[in-house]
């Protein structure tokens, strides 16, 4: 293997375990030197590969926000999508989950080019869920989209944060059942 494409080897892993690792332990719940100790990297490897932890953090993000790029509509493709995002698998792994649901409250706290990859994704997302959600008018579909995302995002979010594993199952059944209920009236519609 030649050097450039180490490197490039070298700064994929990184950013893979960044990416990882930011979902579970939140933007600034891990350090750089842990990044790259786990990645087999030094920290003083660390500036070879990015100009700063900010430029590892919107590349990881972007990493991790990549899955939407696989999700295409219809309304069997919706209620399966939400049937997964609204699981107990996915709760209880963010580190392979999403990357929105997993971050969102770090994101209001996150440097201006974590928050510009956010709002980028969130729009991308948006625009595929409004084509995917059933329904005859643009800004129904649009509303039931919005709805759908944020009450997703909110629902994983806070089935994590509770600590009554109860209510945590409660939160994302509820959530499921009502938001499979909607998409099936805007298909009715």
């Amino acid at each position: 293997m030649n050097r450039s494409a180490s490197k490039r080897e070298t700064h994929n892993r990184i950013v893979k375990v960044a990416a990882k690792r930011f979902r579970e332990l939140g933007l600034e719940g891990i350090s750089v030197a842990d990044v790259m100790t786990e990645s087999g990297g030094t920290v003083g490897g660390f500036y070879k590969h990015f100009e700063s932890r900010d430029a590892l953090v919107v590349e990881a993000l972007t990493e991790a926000m990549a899955d939407y790029d696989a999700f295409r509509g219809g309304e069997a493709p919706v209620l399966e999508f939400i049937t997964t995002y609204l699981s107990a698998a996915h709760r209880d792994s963010p580190g392979t989950g999403c990357a929105m649901g997993a971050l969102l409250s770090d994101f209001a706290r996150a440097s201006q080019g974590a928050r510009s990859v956010m709002t980028e994704r969130f729009k991308t997302g948006l625009t595929v869920a409004q084509n995917a959600v059933p329904g005859r008018r643009a800004s129904d579909r649009r509303a039931a989209a919005m709805l759908l995302m944020c009450a997703m995002m909110g629902a994983i979010s806070l089935s994590r944060a509770v600590d009554d594993p109860a209510l945590s199952k409660e939160i994302l059944d509820a959530t499921k059942k009502k938001l499979r209920e909607l998409t099936c009236k805007e298909a009715a519609s």
